[in-house]
């Protein structure tokens, strides 16, 4: 059976009435039968079964034991931090998403959780970050926006000898292109407002768990905090996952053209992308996915924010948006947008410069996606030379 098929199949059938699509059990309660006795469900934020339909779906993706669905990517991220005390620390990837070093810097190092920013792509510089105090090693593999590539199964490695749980974000490759938790994570989290989800209409986040007691922790801290995904946005969910591996074979094979067109133009400094054999996770990357990604990175070679600015405003196909993951295609600019919240030194360092664009590659036709940006280049370099012209 092959994996697209077998997808399809593991979405069930409603026993009751035969519907093919799952129901959305738009309910906030469940009639019992006696005190404490019922038919798996008493209060939709302790279980709901569009939801649990949507966990298990994704559970099994990820080839782990337990998933748990959030109302978005923060609050799963918030959930793993959440089996952390005061006093642990965390070894996190330097390159990573603004809205989780806000989350890390801004609530939780005041509660006396330590962060460590190191670049995870140097296996020897992660274990020399351990400390007897760290519980946690934070993963993005691709990153968001640089797209370095960590090998995961070494990492966990370490995190076994140091007795550290290992979560990777794997937003960016989905379990079609990556399993971390077949190389060794302990978690995975996703933003599945991007690729699992897949259509720019719904907020939502995902943890799953290796085993079942792992998974039972995640699962107490999202009914005790209460961050879950609603039964019609589990549904969406479910209709996304459907398709995703034929989007993703999609969006993988329009990225490869555009990096490609990307790394060969003259206005263009660096093209980050693993599809690409000159970046230096390349080789990592074919051993570890089955694919690339959508989502490439590129610097301008005048790195102003100014020449970003105007770069990303005068797209047409490509819509200036956060986000990304979804059919239509979207750009932004991290160091004013998505990374804002890093302070510029830590930005800078981890390589994400002022000029740097990222692109989520959407459905569109390639070829139409290429003449956008060519049209792109051409105009800011004709508004250049108009310049250049009016100060002479």
């Amino acid at each position: 059976m092959s994996n697209l098929t077998e997808l399809i199949h593991s979405i069930p059938v409603d026993p009751q009435t035969g519907a093919i699509a799952v129901p959305i059990y738009q309910t906030s309660t469940f009639v019992q039968e006696a005190p404490g006795v019922n038919k798996g469900y008493d209060y939709a934020r302790s279980n709901n079964p569009t939801r649990e339909a949507a966990e298990k779906i994704i559970a099994k993706l990820e080839k782990g034991a337990v998933a748990a669905a959030f109302s978005s990517g923060l609050a799963a991220i918030d959930a793993v931090i959440k089996l952390l005390k005061s006093g642990d620390e965390i070894v996190a990837v330097d390159d990573i998403y603004g809205g989780a070093f806000r989350l890390f810097h801004k609530v939780y190092e005041k509660f006396g959780i330590k962060v460590t920013y190191v670049d995870t792509t140097d296996v020897q510089a992660v274990f020399q970050a351990i400390t007897p105090a760290t519980r946690l090693i934070w993963l993005e593999t691709p990153t968001n926006p640089t797209l370095k590539i960590s090998d995961i199964a070494a990492i966990s490695e370490i995190a076994k000898a140091n007795h550290c749980l290992l979560c990777v974000d794997n937003t960016f490759a989905s379990p079609v292109l990556q399993q971390p938790i077949t190389l060794g994570a302990d978690l995975v989290v996703h933003s599945a407002t991007k690729y699992l989800g897949g259509h720019s209409d719904i907020i939502a986040g995902i943890v799953v768990a290796k085993t079942q007691q792992l998974g039972e922790e995640i699962k107490f801290y999202q009914n005790a905090t209460g961050a879950i995904l609603s039964p019609f946005d589990s549904f969406l969910l479910i209709r996304g996952i459907e398709t995703l591996p034929l989007r993703i074979r999609q969006h993988n094979a329009n990225a490869i053209a555009i990096a490609q067109y990307l790394s060969e133009h003259p206005a263009v400094d660096k093209v980050f992308y693993p599809g690409l054999i000159s970046h230096p996770g390349h080789e990592l990357a074919k051993r570890q996915s089955k694919g690339f990604g959508g989502i490439i990175s590129f610097t301008l070679k005048d790195d102003s924010i100014e020449a970003a600015t105007a770069f990303v405003t005068s797209t047409k196909y490509f819509k200036l948006a956060e986000s990304l993951g979804g059919v239509k295609s979207l750009l932004c600019h991290p160091a004013t947008m998505t990374h804002k919240s890093i302070p510029a030194e830590k930005r800078w360092a981890a390589g994400v410069s002022d000029s740097l664009i990222r692109l989520s590659v959407g459905l569109e036709e390639v070829e139409d996606l290429i003449a956008d940006l060519d049209h792109t280049f051409q105009s800011i370099q004709n508004v250049e030379r108009k310049e250049r012209v009016e100060v002479a």
